[in-house]
């Protein structure tokens, strides 16, 4: 087969994949996504982040597995002139890899690609004012992140139809921690 040939089909799988919905949803090690992460890039369709996305900045999350297997995630978000904490609860659904908050909105989150040490890749959709937004995230356990990683993480955002203007690397920040007032 030629080189054109095999591109063409690899291409062909991809979209049949995105057309699926299916973005190869990886089973959690729960002892391995607890604890402090860095939001550090994404990848939205809303427009409300596509217009202010210039000011957004690197968020933190960290992940406490409760006993009866739900998730609570404590969130550290620096927005325009204050620093936003909150934390919401997230049930583990009938699909493995995949969590459902009803916090702060009707959202549904799933675990796409993780190395089960440095990063993972999250995509959430959320329902607001009657349609659904969807958003791929790479969480790092740290502020640097490889090339590599941003690299599979603008290859996976595109693989599920996300374009390069909405896709973005988050600008490293000091201002607002988890564990800080």
């Amino acid at each position: 087969m030629s080189t054109e040939g095999l591109s063409l089909a690899l291409v062909l799988l991809c979209l049949l994949r995105v057309q699926a919905g299916d973005l190869g949803t990886v089973e959690p090690d729960e002892s391995k996504i607890a604890g402090t992460w860095y939001i550090t890039a994404m990848a939205s369709d809303s427009e409300s982040y596509l217009q202010k996305k210039d000011q957004l900045k690197m968020a933190m999350a960290n992940i406490e597995v409760l006993e009866n297997g739900d998730l609570n995630v404590s969130f550290a978000i620096p927005t325009p002139g204050r620093c936003m904490k909150f934390s919401s609860i997230y049930k583990p659904t009938e699909k493995p890899g995949e969590y459902y908050s009803s916090d702060r909105g009707n959202k549904t989150v799933q675990l796409v690609d993780t190395d089960g040490s440095s990063y993972m890749v999250v995509f959430a959709t959320r329902e607001k004012d009657g349609k659904t937004l969807h958003m791929l995230r790479l969480y790092s356990r740290s502020q640097w992140v490889r090339t590599k990683t941003k690299l599979l993480f603008k290859r996976l955002a595109k693989l599920n139809g996300f374009t390069d203007k909405t896709i973005w690397i988050l600008p490293r920040q000091e201002e607002c921690l988890l564990g800080e007032p």
